[in-house]
Parts: C-alpha cells; structure tokens; sequence
C-alpha cells in the first residue's frame, strides 16, 4: 500500500507543482490520501509504538524514494496528540489523532473533537514474567536449529521486523530486525481480519449474531438486506468494491478520506447476486466490525481489549477505530510479534485459553473451510487457505511447490505480514516486517525449514 499510493501521489505533485495556489484550495483527492496516509501511520507509530517520528516519516512513509516524497512534512503535537502531513508545506492537509484505546484516527474532515471522543481506558493486563514460559509468560525455550533458520537472511526476508515460532505452545524461536524488539507493537493490516472474525465470533457465543443472519440494511425491500453474516464473513456479499491500491480507489478512499468508514461501504451497490461471487473486500470487514460493534453494546469500543486481548495476556494490542467510532477491522491493529503468536496460539487450540472457551466450538473449523467462489484460496471466517503467492501463476496455489501440511491455514497482511497455523503440527509461525508484494517474498520457505527442524 505505502509504495504504491506515494509514488502515484509523488506524480500527481510533480505534474501540478506550478498550480500552488489551485494545489493549496483544491488539493486532488490522491494527495490527500498520501497526506492523511503519512499522518495516520506516523501517529500510530510515534503515540503506541514509541518510534521516533522521522524515523517513521523515512522507513516507513518515504522508503520507496520518489524524489518528490522528500516534499512530504509532517508536525507532531505531542500535547493534542495529533499529527499533521502535507506536501509541500501545503497540499493536502493530512490528519490523525491519538485516543487512548482506540489508537489513532484520520480526521479527513478536520474535527478532531469529534474524532477523540472515541476512547476508552484499558484496565491494566498482567504482566508476564521472565522466569514463566510462553504464553503465559515471557521465558523462551530456544531450539538451536530453528534459531539458526530464523537467522537466515534468505528465509527471513528482506525487511524483517519480527519472527516469532511456536511448538506445541513454546516459544522456540525469534528474531528481530534492526530498531526493533518484543516489545515493538507492529502493525499486521489485514491480519486484523481474522481478529474481526473472532470478534464476529464471540458475539455468535453471547447469542447476539448468528451466521445465517440478515436485515443488515434498514429497507427490509434493499436487495443488500438479504445478505448473511456468513456472506459478509466470506467475502460473497455481492457488494461493489474496489480493492486496488494504486489510485483513489474504494478502498483507499475509505482508509483516508471517509470519517465514518462503515457508512460508506454500506452504501455501495449491489453488484452480483449475494453468496455467488468472492471479492476480496476491506470494507466489507468494516461493515463487520459495526455489525458486531452494534450487537455489543454500550461496551463495545473496550470490549476487544478486555474481553479478548486481556484474556489472552495480549498487553501490546491496539484496535484502532476511525473518527466515527468504527473499529477498523480490515486494517488497523497493532500487536508485538509475541502477541500476534498469542492470536495465532488461540486459533490453534480452537479458540480455548486457558481452558477457557471463548468461541463456540467447531467455529475456528469453520473459518477455515474453503470459499468455493474463491477457488479454494480463501477461508469462510477471514483467513487464507493459500500462502502468498510471489511469482505464482494466478489461480495456482503457492503453497504447493513447498508441499505444506494440507490443513495450513494463514493470516495475511499487507508488506509482508504473515501468521501460518499449522494444527497437524502444532506450530505457529509469525512473521512481520515491511516488505514490499514486488519483491516477491513468500514466508512458506521458512515455514516448511522449520517444519522439517521441529520434531513430530
């Protein structure tokens, strides 16, 4: 996302440079995506990660290298907790502001008050100690071989910030990339899915959602009303959207220049009859997040956080809402590598923790059920049955050249984020960092280096 919507916006700029004043009242839409863009990650990254500002400006906003990028400025108010980009000085007026629980926002229409009511206080999580084993400690049991693999620069990748490997629920094996540690929240984008999921989930425990449910629409006589929670999990909603990253598409319209984001994915047409066709949507998981959100309650901006996140001894999560109030599931939640390893443990114990159950049994089985309109790649609860692809033909599975266990399931995100379950193994393997789609990177050799390393 980050290469592909500033180098486009860098354009843009290069070409209408000599219209500063038109620039400045009228600034195009693709440069306040850019804008708003490098203000959300910048805040994001300077309010819960604890980097430094310009550091994230440079590694992460401007890494592709556009000479107009370096026209990109951001200020940071650390009193209002807000982050301002624009070009130039001048174009494009981008906005995010810090809440605490709820993480950073864009502000699009510049109403940060309204934006920052959106909060919550996190009630303290335990701390794990350094003397008790993973998960629900810290104390790692470190398997030399696997270490070794993880050290790998060709199996890690290029711009790794964190590996994490998980055997028979210990942690056996981490690494992690120059400026960052364990303790470094990092964001998983679209690994966020799956935690929607699990969100949809527990409301289906409480009694409160069930899968063949709809009426999602207010107009009992809109066709959309006929669409099931099941639908919208397995992305066959039938609903237009547009998932390219490239131009002021729906997607990136939604992420920066929508407020209420929820509100205009449901506005989108129907475009094919509902449970037919598979279109990979990240609206359609916001409109999951407002789904489960409404179900909840009064309660439901805190209820991630305290419901599964401190069960699951998850201290570094964030699930960041927009301006209105949505928590942005599609995208925005920020973990450190462990606590992503925690999620992907959960999911491997079918949702149990510490003998615990906390969603319904048989439902993480489900997730991961083929979509058939998918043609096999996808799973009916917001996961991938298939790997990254690299450089493999569309509609061949990538996994297969690296003869993974069948029943492998993933967790996928934009730049290289991954989380491979594999229940027949009981391994867990996490890996994060930014690392472009042109590079081609596929985490499935690491993962079946480690398959063969780790006993049976």
């Amino acid at each position: 996302m980050a290469s592909k919507i500033v180098l486009t916006v860098a354009a843009v700029l290069v070409v209408a440079a000599g219209g500063t004043a038109t620039l400045a009242i009228r600034p195009p839409d693709l440069a306040r995506v850019g804008a708003n863009y490098g203000a959300k990650i910048v805040c994001s990254n300077v309010f819960i990660a604890g980097r430094d500002a310009q550091t994230v400006l440079a590694d992460d906003v401007l890494a592709p290298g556009h000479p107009a990028l370096k026209h990109l400025k951001i200020t940071v108010d650390r009193q209002r907790k807000t982050v301002r980009a624009q070009f130039f000085g001048f174009v494009g007026d981008g906005m995010a502001v810090y809440r605490p629980g709820t993480g950073c926002a864009t502000v699009p229409d510049g109403d940060v008050a309204q934006a920052a009511q959106h909060q919550f206080n996190p009630i303290k999580i335990w701390a794990p100690s350094p003397n008790v084993p993973w998960p629900t400690g810290s104390q790692a049991e470190t398997n030399a071989a696997v270490q070794a693999l993880l050290e790998q620069d060709a199996l890690a990748g290029p711009g790794v910030r964190g590996i994490a490997v998980i055997h028979r629920g210990r942690l056996i094996a981490q690494r992690y990339g120059t400026g960052f540690n364990a303790a470094t929240p990092l964001l998983g984008w679209s690994m966020t899915k799956t935690v929607t999921a699990a969100l949809i989930g527990m409301q289906i425990a409480d009694g409160k959602l069930s899968l063949e449910q709809s009426g999602f629409w207010p107009d009992k006589a809109d066709p959309r009303a006929q669409i099931t929670l099941a639908q919208l999990l397995s992305m066959t909603s039938g609903l237009r959207y547009n998932e390219s990253y490239g131009d002021v598409s729906d997607v990136t319209r939604m992420l920066y220049l929508e407020p209420d984001m929820a509100a205009f994915t449901a506005a989108q047409p129907l475009e094919h009859p509902p449970g037919g066709k598979w279109n990979y949507s990240s609206g359609t998981t916001v409109l999951l997040s407002r789904i489960w959100q409404r179900a909840a309650g009064n309660d439901a901006l805190a209820l991630p956080h305290n419901r599964l996140f401190a069960p699951l001894g998850m201290n570094s999560a964030v699930l960041e809402a927009d301006a209105r109030g949505n928590l942005v599931g599609s995208s925005y939640m920020y973990a450190n590598t462990l606590d992503w390893a925690r999620f992907g443990q959960f999911l491997l114990q079918d949702g149990v923790w510490q003998g615990k159950r906390i969603l319904p049994a048989g439902y993480v089985a489900g997730m991961q059920q083929p979509v058939p309109a998918s043609g096999g790649q996808y799973g009916m609860g917001q996961v991938w049955r298939w790997g990254p692809g690299g450089d493999t033909p569309e509609g061949q599975n990538p996994d297969t050249r690296f003869q993974l266990p069948a029943d492998t399931y993933w967790m996928e995100g934009h730049d290289g984020q991954s989380i491979a379950i594999v229940p027949s193994r009981q391994l867990v393997v996490v890996r994060l960092g930014l690392t472009p789609h042109k590079l081609l990177y596929q985490p499935q050799a690491l993962l079946a280096a480690v398959i063969k390393a780790v006993p049976q």
